[in-house]
């Protein structure tokens, strides 16, 4: 990782806090990662440039678990906790938290430094001190050193020899014994005889999975990338192959296959799960009138490293888009500017049920006051549960693979027109067939005709 000075991290952090450019974008202007631009801001919001010069600390345990307890007591995420208290390695919460669930309080105390002790060798045999060594034995010290030499050039590649499998250990024995004895190779490894042999029958027993792995390919390729491991798995099945969709799922990341269709989607912070507001909802994505239920939440999408975020409100009688917000970043603002959109339709008599998921925005004051001054009962999903807000969900699928997946974009502005380009097309031209054959539009048209 590139070293930066303190002036270079002031400057950095000035510039996003201009107001100018977004996160993503004072990265890639200033060729650092976007999360360490995260953390610098974090960390000079809280603590000035003191949070940015360079800090060497040993923490104590009492530290350690401080950190962890008031994580999990006031549900901070691990960089707010880094921010708060002024931790500089990302990594040390993380760490501190797999210490202390393997091993408690004690676990989190300071460790030995340095290395640990290797294995000795096995001696060779000595002679007498003080006693000149035969021919025999100086020439058995220069075999072993030979051998040892050898195999330790094999494993050149490998960052921690103590660390190497007992199977990639017979490996390399196996190639060297052409030119040394395989019991001094044994002794160089430090590998038994039954487990060498055991691994190398292993090592030649014939791949189960070469078939399936060359249809696997084909499948894969024959559909474009659309399909994924569990559909992969499908029509392996249907083919005549029965196999767990986990060593399909497997044999894909071998490969390097995953599916383009859907790739990982935008997930905002929880907050304080569940103690803001029910699901009064209860999946009943049905409604009898206009404005009766609504159905809300945010949706990601990424061009050319730059992304734009989409706040649409759903009216649950006719599945149409009543407002919509988009913004570069994920800002309390995307929300309360498309429901301060969506309230100015309603009548000073319709007051609809909105539901959404537990996302941070959802739970902000600013946001509950604008539905209280309407009385505009709010519903939120269960912890972790997409299925609860699956109305919402499908049409998220629907732009994208109807849009956002089929067309190429050279900026944000170009997505931006085509969105609003589609959901006015979806409202009034994209026919439904539970609704008889008509756009969200004509219905609700239709059915407050006289």
């Amino acid at each position: 990782m590139a070293k930066h000075d303190v002036r270079f991290k002031v400057e950095v952090v000035r510039q996003y806090l201009s107001g100018g450019s977004g996160y993503q974008e004072v990265a890639t202007t200033y060729e650092v990662e976007c999360s360490q631009l995260r953390r610098w801001v974090a960390s000079y919001r809280l603590h000035g440039v003191a949070g940015l010069e360079k800090k060497y600390s040993a923490y104590s345990a009492e530290f350690k678990l401080e950190v962890l307890q008031r994580i999990e007591r006031e549900g901070l995420s691990d960089r707010q906790a880094l921010a708060l208290y002024d931790i500089r390695n990302s990594g040390d919460i993380g760490k501190w938290r797999r210490q202390y669930d393997g091993g408690g309080l004690g676990a989190l105390g300071p460790r030995r430094k340095g290395r640990s002790p290797m294995a000795p060798k096995p001696p060779a045999k000595a002679s007498p001190p003080n006693e000149p060594r035969t021919q025999k034995e100086l020439q058995e010290e220069l075999a072993y050193l030979r051998a040892e030499n050898a195999y330790l050039k094999k494993l050149k590649a490998l960052s921690d020899a103590e660390r190497i499998s007992a199977g990639e250990k017979a490996q390399v024995i196996q190639g060297l014994r052409p030119a040394y004895p395989l019991n001094l190779l044994l002794r160089v490894a430090g590998l038994s005889r039954s487990t060498f042999y055991y691994h190398v029958k292993a090592l030649s027993a014939p791949d189960k999975y070469a078939g399936i792995i060359s249809k696997i390919r084909a499948l894969h390729d024959h559909h474009k990338g659309r399909y994924g491991y569990r559909r992969i798995t499908a029509a392996l099945r249907q083919a005549g192959e029965l196999i767990n969709h986990k060593a399909v799922q497997r044999l894909m990341r071998k490969l390097g296959l995953q599916s383009v269709v859907r790739p990982k989607r935008y997930r905002s912070y929880r907050g304080a799960v569940g103690r803001i507001a029910p699901d009064l909802l209860q999946r009943q994505f049905q409604a009898q009138r206009p404005n009766q239920k609504w159905v809300t939440d945010v949706t990601e999408f990424r061009v050319n490293g730059q992304k734009l975020y989409l706040s649409p409100v759903m009216d649950l009688y006719n599945g149409e888009i009543v407002a919509w917000q988009t913004e570069r970043r994920p800002v309390l603002r995307l929300v309360t500017a498309m429901l301060q959109t969506a309230l100015s339709r309603l009548k000073p008599s319709e007051k609809p049920l909105l539901h959404s998921d537990q996302g941070w925005q959802y739970q902000q004051g600013s946001y509950r006051k604008l539905l209280q001054d309407r009385a505009i009962m709010q519903s939120m999903s269960r912890k972790g549960n997409c299925l609860d807000n699956a109305a919402m969900e499908s049409f998220f699928g629907t732009l994208k693979s109807e849009f956002f997946y089929l067309n190429r974009f050279d900026s944000i502005e170009q997505l931006q027109a085509g969105i609003r380009q589609y959901i006015h097309y979806y409202n009034h031209e994209r026919i439904k067939l539970k609704l008889k054959g008509l756009s969200p539009v004509q219905f609700r048209t239709q059915a407050l005709s006289p």
